[in-house]
């Protein structure tokens, strides 16, 4: 017989999983359906799917675009950072590490004003996508660092170092062959948090976007606010195909380099 903790613990698992899923299946079947008032008896359709196509492809493969970017930034700046922060523990390494997580006590929006008030004269960077990539890896870089860190941080890199150096390995060969080998799953991990956290990024987005440079949410928002209910069901719904996959893709990646490298 199953024993009652076990089976508590089940009964929590799958309702904690229909309070998620049930909202999230609901509204993609509200993206398929003719007319969402009269449920699926009005007939499912994908022309709705078709015109958020049509309105929104430019949101979408901007929000894809970012996330790239600001993934391939946040690894040229967080990885490096993560070393040095690992290979120099002290007092002024923990302020370092306190002064790059900082973004993450402030509010997107104050972040966000931050930042127009700085740059907000600059109309050529205030309008180009290169202004939200920005406020995307003020955000998202603390987490590529403590990911990494956490990681350098559970082996032996000094003496994985000292044995590199002995046999002629310098500083930027020892980086490449040794640090970072060892460092792939928290690469790994904080590419994915990365990625998700810039696709999903609203706040701070929603006040750096201009009308011709909107993300994901920030479409979502306004087909919520101006479209039909159907159409902002069918955004969540291309929302889900076009992000699950790639998440799934980066846990796999994850889980793979986990499984090599124990």
């Amino acid at each position: 017989m199953m024993r009652l903790p076990k089976l508590l613990s089940m009964l929590v698992t799958l309702l904690a999983c229909a309070f998620l899923l049930v909202p999230t299946l609901q509204s993609v079947l509200a993206g398929i359906t003719a007319n969402y008032f009269r449920g699926i008896s009005s007939g499912l359709t994908l022309k709705w799917v078709i015109e958020v196509w049509t309105l929104y492809a430019d949101s979408i493969f901007l929000s894809i675009w970012l996330a790239i970017t600001c993934l391939a930034v946040t690894l040229i700046l967080g990885v490096p950072a993560a070393y040095a922060l690992a290979r120099n523990p002290g007092r002024l390494s923990r302020v370092l590490e306190e002064f790059i997580s900082l973004p993450l006590a402030i509010p997107g929006l104050a972040l966000a004003l931050a930042l127009l008030q700085l740059y907000g004269s600059q109309q050529g960077f205030r309008a180009h996508w290169s202004f939200i990539l920005v406020g995307h890896v003020l955000y998202t870089l603390p987490f590529m660092v403590r990911a990494v860190q956490a990681v350098l941080a559970a082996i032996d890199l000094k003496t994985l170092e000292e044995g590199a150096a002995s046999l002629g390995a310098g500083p930027a060969r020892r980086f490449v062959d040794i640090v970072v080998p060892n460092a792939l799953p928290g690469i790994l991990a904080g590419s994915l948090t990365v990625v998700t956290l810039s696709i999903g990024e609203f706040n701070l987005t929603w006040m750096l976007h201009t009308p011709l440079l909107k993300t994901l949410p920030v479409g979502l928002a306004d087909s919520y606010a101006s479209m039909r209910l159907e159409i902002a069901s069918a955004y969540t719904l291309v929302f889900f195909v076009m992000i699950v996959p790639l998440l799934m893709a980066m846990q796999w990646a994850s889980a793979r380099a986990q499984r090599i490298l124990s």
